[in-house]
């Protein structure tokens, strides 16, 4: 089995939930309960994004499986055109087409993440990391936009009170002319939007695993 994630990366996603580094990062948007930072890249023209924030009455155990979930993804997930995980020489690989507003392309991810569940000194942190991979078995679609340069860290753990503390570090380069306006937007309203989402797939998981 493929090795994609390094002790370093791991530890890096657990350390900054509880202290997150943020120098150097501008504060983008703060939006019930959720505050978002951001950093420029020069060579892409795009911002990578940090999220802290909290999902108020959803145990982080629920969150993590919610978010694992595949099958339960497509149900809540209005954005979801196609998601579902494939085994490559051993290695396992999630497709993901994502539906954008016309007359946009829609994107496409191909990519592995692995989730661990990991005690530090008394506290448990759940921890899951995802990033692009290059597997050559998975053919781009017609009309669909390949996107080649994704990342993203979600760690999580209980905030003390029942809630769960999230941090959250992202970036994807979508490719193709997307308008600056769309891309602050999606980033200012989306996180937000789908934390609001997930608490409420974790409400309703349950009912989900009874079917």
């Amino acid at each position: 089995m493929a090795v994609n994630f390094s002790e370093d990366e791991f530890q890096l996603a657990w350390t900054e939930l509880g202290e997150p580094q943020l120098d150097g990062w501008e504060f983008f948007t703060e939006t019930t309960g959720v505050q978002i930072y951001r950093l420029y890249h020069k060579e892409s023209g795009l911002y990578e994004y940090k999220v802290l924030g909290s999902l108020p009455g959803c145990p982080p155990e629920l969150c993590a499986d919610v978010y694992m979930d595949l099958n339960y993804r497509k149900q809540w997930d209005s954005y979801v055109k196609d998601l579902h995980e494939k085994d490559f020489n051993g290695e396992k690989v999630i497709y993901w087409e994502v539906k954008y507003p016309m007359p946009l392309s829609n994107r496409d991810y191909v990519y592995v993440r692995e989730r661990r569940d990991l005690d530090i000194g008394g506290r448990r942190i759940w921890v899951v990391l995802a990033k692009t991979s290059s597997v050559s078995q998975c053919p781009e679609k017609r009309g669909v936009i390949r996107v080649k340069d994704y990342k993203q860290s979600l760690a999580i753990e209980n905030d003390g009170s029942g809630n769960t503390k999230v941090f959250m570090n992202y970036f994807d380069n979508p490719g193709g002319m997307i308008p600056t306006w769309l891309v602050n937007w999606a980033a200012k309203t989306g996180v937000p939007a789908f934390l609001t989402d997930m608490k409420k797939a974790c409400c309703n998981y349950s009912s989900f695993c009874k079917k």
